[in-house]
């Protein structure tokens, strides 16, 4: 009986396990498939005019000019912020706070898509939204990567 005891408060208190080499590499990916995926789209909406934007983008002319481009300039940022804090080790803990924005951002998409009665952009949206929270959650608290000292 005190064996059983002792393991079991052993077992509770003992750190948790490191995050596996799987979990790492599904959290670089997601980080670089969102980067790549919101750069192209924030590029998109911050830099080509916006007649071009509107053919390529069906709502893009039903919002205001300053709204587009501060989408694809936040779209922008948080490519960058999901890669460079992670990749060069300096203040990493940046990049799960872009995954975040990334989150808040695909939230407001899919109110905007639902109210327009846009199936495909909610589905796209809240996929997106997920890859993010993922991302935020892993670096937050699963594999969270360390400055360079």
């Amino acid at each position: 009986m005190t064996t059983t005891v002792q393991t079991l408060s052993t077992s509770t208190l003992s750190p948790p396990a490191a995050p596996g080499r799987a979990l790492k590499a599904a959290l670089w990916a997601t980080q670089f498939l969102l980067a790549l995926t919101f750069g192209v789209a924030g590029a998109t909406k911050a830099f080509v005019p916006l007649a071009r934007v509107a053919q390529m983008i069906p709502w893009a002319a039903d919002v205001p000019a300053a709204l587009l481009r501060f989408i694809g300039a936040m779209e922008l940022l948080a490519s960058v912020g999901l890669l460079l804090p992670s990749l060069l080790r300096v203040r990493p803990r940046l990049t799960p706070l872009a995954a975040l924005g990334l989150v808040v951002l695909m939230t407001l998409a899919s109110g905007f898509h639902a109210l327009r009665h846009e199936v495909a952009g909610i589905a796209v949206d809240a996929a997106l939204g997920a890859l993010a929270a993922f991302v935020a959650w892993g670096r937050l608290r699963a594999a969270p990567l360390g400055s360079r000292s």
